[in-house]
């Protein structure tokens, strides 16, 4: 009985712990998923253009996300950064995600530790699969991504104004130190 006792309490401790990352949209329209995903396509290395903070990646630069299909079904997820500076020490974190059924492969579920899963909503999307918006519903994180781990002003300005449009405060973006290419990333 107290071990059911004690899991209960730490499974409240995590939930409660991921209600404390504050919201940064603003808006009562439910956010949105882009159609579909070719999860084929989108499989392979994106680099972090900007994010909101949040505290799993306090400190990073030259943060990257590799997704890679298991023989599970599941997608195996490896984030990567480097803590303070691109000469920092390499931190990985390694997890699984799964599609929500019915989604068009665009809502994720991400999970990195035990039976604790997080959504993962790709809210816009380029054709090319050269970059991606990444949220979750209540808007609490939020992730510009790229192939390139250098954005042109263009394109992150459009992105900027879709997340205006959509709600997303902006200025609590964070831009991390990035590599000036992808061939330069140390892992």
């Amino acid at each position: 009985m107290r071990l059911v006792v004690c899991l209960c309490l730490l499974a409240g401790i995590a939930l409660a712990a991921c209600q404390f990352q504050p919201s940064g949209r603003e808006s009562s329209e439910p956010l949105q998923t882009v159609e579909s995903v070719d999860l084929d396509r989108y499989l392979g290395r994106w680099f972090e253009i900007a994010r909101y903070e949040n505290r799993f990646e306090r400190g990073c630069a030259g943060v990257t996300a590799d997704y890679a299909r298991r023989e599970d079904g599941l997608i195996s997820v490896t984030n990567t950064c480097y803590q303070d500076s691109l000469d920092g020490e390499i931190r990985t974190a390694e997890g699984r995600a799964r599609v929500i059924d019915g989604s068009g492969n665009a809502k994720l579920e991400v999970s990195f530790f035990g039976p604790f899963w997080s959504d993962y909503w790709i809210i816009e999307l380029d054709a090319d699969y050269r970059w991606a918006v990444v949220s979750e519903p209540d808007g609490r994180f939020l992730w510009i991504l790229a192939r390139e781990p250098r954005m042109d002003a263009d394109t992150l300005e459009a992105r900027l104004a879709f997340l205006q449009d959509t709600g997303f405060d902006t200025s609590m973006l964070l831009f991390p130190e990035q590599w000036e290419r992808a061939e330069d990333a140390r892992h």
